[in-house]
């Protein structure tokens, strides 16, 4: 019963039946030894709606069971399954059914952990575990059983499971339960006994910071899902780690299981001595400024280390954090903030609110460069330092009003930040994915202008920031294309042949991360579009978020052909996507048919919200208005439209692009261009096999193409950046041997890594080439 449903005769398998069969059987078996009314078999195996066939199924089933496990188990145990009114019993010894063992090994372990014997509890508690093979009667809940003594089960698992990590802790082996327990608390983040044990845990592996984060997830879940504050217990275990409370390193049990009948006696203990008080904020005194609420923008930045780092020197450990510690400081003081606190992998950086206009902007371009250089970091580390490899970076950016107290004598160095925002910094920061920066509502709102944000699936865990918007950048591209002739050459062919033959054509590039896909397009589009062009191109990249809408990347064209920005209002959006329209098309009703689709697109481009975007009800009625759009605007000048990251599109919308190039669609000399990871031909393993289709499959850059990358890098590189890769890498480019291949291998694992995208012109927003 402890997984799949199996009965077994003299260790061989009995074939079961059918699944009403077997649904009778597990139902039985959960209520071994006592009678189940023959309703409630019929509503277990029946629970929407019973047909008036029901009572004879069920019949056939009991008489199956019968005819299988009779004579199929010859021993003095052998189970017997009885009429016996109102309906049927199945006697069984609880001896030979895996569950019944697990709860009577359960109980024995909780009386050796009662006892203080954590040794022994431990080791029954482990084998009673070991009986499980995966979710009881798996197979019946994957057919639709949803009963109740299905989920009594699966809990009475969980509450084992947490008496084992009781005992492990009591044995001292907190090491070798925290992955166990990091699993656990995933898959149940609301119990609170399991995450009281992985805090507690985590404190005795040196992770005071993590535990104090695993009580803030818990507490914003339980908040925002149940309505609840952590109990009492959790509560005083946070104190306790705040406080570095001594008894944290005894070996009892962290959260007593309330089910226990067992209790503790009270110790007789000395009188301790009284505890000093946490004091409150000091009194202000002649040469202090008093605190205010201020408008701030708050950055706090979570470095985790890999497993590899427990392995470590201590001393090492230290040296990797402190050179963590000066990149953040370096990067945030270089835009006018201060690292207010700094504890362990956790750092918090506090811009205004001396010029409180532009707070947000620079601590967004603040979070964005400590990203990128504690990637660098990590990975030019990676060869010499164990510590840093894997290093995984998270970062969340709140902006509002707070209690801020200064630094004596200083107007514009905040010394002490307190406040709700920075709760709420602290919880977006459990949401962040790996190497990603987390944004609130209020700091999207005041930097959209500057950078493109996604939204995240649950709109309350925050934004997700995108690529800087093109004329942020700060940098040109000047990197030269190096061994992608051929393709170049393939794509200026394709593109004659769509003009000449007056129809649409597609090209797919497909490539590993960091190949090269989007320097190609972009090179493409350099050449061939722009003013003095022959086509016109526009660029659109799917959602990075699992929440973006499937016709985001329509809504992000659009806004690039009509000239629609972050934070245009609504008037303003209709207004440019009328005056282009209108310059296409003349008549003035299918003028007001197209803007009825295309206008909210735009609209919710302009504000930056991918999830609202008109989705499966409308999205065929929008998706031939926008069509009809392409073929309008090819018909005034030859168009490429660049579909990046084509894998991370909804079916519809591959469905879609691959429809613009069949052959019927003719009269339109239009070019398609996706780039896609190779997982694309795993959703579609036909993709690219129609007649005007063309596929180019992107291979590494070769030896001598990354050395003349490397060459023109150099006078790209800043000094420190400069520094670091000498002395990797070597800095003499006609070398040979393991210095070149070390520059080599360092190239390829920065484009891999998808480090600092070039970029020139927003080519989306480039105007039509002169005919």
């Amino acid at each position: 019963m402890l997984g799949p449903l199996e009965v077994l005769a003299e260790e061989r398998q009995v074939a079961l039946g059918g699944i009403k069969q077997r649904g009778t059987l597990g139902f039985l078996l959960l209520n071994a030894n006592r009678v189940a009314a023959t309703s409630q078999l019929m509503k277990a195996l029946w629970p929407v709606e019973t047909p008036m066939s029901a009572r004879k199924i069920l019949q056939n089933a009991v008489w199956g069971l019968r005819s299988l496990l009779t004579p199929s188990i010859h021993d003095v145990r052998e189970p017997e399954l009885l009429t016996q009114a109102p309906g049927y019993m199945l006697r069984v010894d609880p001896e030979t059914v895996d569950l019944y063992r697990f709860q009577r090994m359960v109980a024995a372990g909780r009386v050796g952990l009662a006892s203080g014997n954590a040794e022994q509890a431990s080791a029954v508690l482990r084998d009673a575990l070991a009986l499980w093979r995966g979710p009881a009667l798996a197979d019946l809940v994957e057919a639709g059983a949803a009963w109740p003594e299905l989920t009594a089960v699966q809990n009475a698992r969980l509450d084992a499971l947490e008496d084992y990590f009781d005992a492990e802790l009591g044995c001292g082996r907190h090491h070798e339960i925290l992955r166990e327990l990091e699993t656990t608390v995933e898959t149940e983040p609301l119990r609170e006994r399991a995450c009281g044990q992985l805090m507690r845990t985590l404190y005795l592996c040196g992770r005071q910071a993590d535990a104090l984060s695993v009580y803030a997830r818990v507490r914003t879940q339980l908040i925002d899902e149940l309505g609840l504050e952590p109990g009492r217990k959790l509560q005083v275990l946070q104190h306790s780690i705040l406080t570095h409370d001594p008894s944290l390193g005894s070996t009892g049990p962290v959260l007593p299981d309330t089910r226990e009948r067992i209790e503790a006696l009270p110790v007789s203990r000395p009188e301790p001595e009284p505890e000093p008080v946490l004091a409150g904020e000091p009194e202000p005194v002649e040469n202090s400024d008093a605190t205010e609420r201020q408008p701030v923008s708050v950055i706090v930045v979570r470095t985790q280390l890999s497993p590899q780092g427990s392995e470590v020197a201590p001393e090492d450990v230290d040296e990797a954090f402190e050179c963590m510690s000066t990149t953040i400081r370096e990067e945030a003081e270089a835009r006018g903030g201060a690292v207010v606190a700094s504890f362990g992998s956790i750092s918090m950086v506090v811009f205004g609110p001396a010029d409180a206009s532009d707070t947000a902007v620079r601590a967004v371009k603040s979070a964005i460069a400590i990203r990128e250089r504690l990637r660098v970091s990590s990975m030019l580390a990676a060869r010499t330092t164990p510590v840093v490899r894997g290093l995984a970076v998270h970062v969340a950016v709140a902006t509002g009003k707070a209690r801020v107290r200064y630094q004596n004598g200083e107007t514009d160095v905040p010394a002490v930040v307190n406040g709700a925002l920075l709760d709420q910094c602290q919880a977006m920061l459990n949401d962040v994915p790996d190497d990603e920066i987390l944004v609130c509502d209020s700091t999207r709102l005041s930097t959209q202008s500057v950078v493109n944000y996604h939204s995240m699936t649950d709109a309350r865990t925050g934004w997700q920031v995108g690529e800087p918007w093109p004329e942020y950048l700060g940098y040109q591209d000047v990197v030269p294309l190096v061994d992608r002739d051929s393709e170049l050459d393939l794509l200026r062919g394709v593109l004659n042949r769509a003009i000449h033959r007056n129809r649409c054509h597609m090209v797919t590039v497909i490539g590993d991360p960091g190949i090269g896909k989007t320097r190609l397009v972009r090179e493409f589009a350099k050449r061939y579009g722009g003013p003095q062009g022959v086509a016109r191109f526009l660029i659109g990249r799917a959602p990075l978020g699992p929440g973006g809408s499937p016709l985001a990347v329509q809504a992000d064209i659009l806004a690039g052909y009509c000239g629609v920005k972050p934070g245009d209002d609504r008037s303003a959006v209709r207004e440019k996507v009328q005056a282009a329209l209108q310059q296409l098309v003349l008549d003035d009703g299918e003028v007001q048919w197209l803007m009825s689709g295309l206008v909210p697109l735009a609209e919710l481009a302009a504000a930056g919200d991918d999830r609202r975007v008109a989705s499966s009800g409308d999205a065929a009625d929008t998706l031939q208005m926008w069509q009809r759009f392409l073929a309008l605007v090819a018909k005034d000048t030859p168009l490429v439209v660049v579909v990046e990251d084509l894998h991370r599109c909804d079916r519809t919308i591959r469905q879609w692009v691959r429809q613009l190039a069949q052959p019927t669609q003719q009269g339109v000399p239009m070019m398609i261009v996706a780039t896609a990871l190779p997982e694309l031909l795993g959703l579609n393993p036909d993709w690219g096999s129609g007649a005007q289709s063309v596929t180019i499959k992107l291979e590494p850059l070769s030896d001598d193409a990354i050395d003349k990358l490397a060459e023109s890098l150099t006078d790209m590189m800043d000094s420190e950046l400069e520094r670091l890769v000498s002395g990797y890498c070597g800095n003499q480019y006609g070398e040979v041997g393991p210095v070149a291949d070390n520059r080599r291998e360092y190239l390829r694992l920065l484009l891999g890594h998808g480090a600092k995208q070039t970029a020139g012109e927003d080519e989306s927003r480039v105007p039509a080439p002169r005919r």
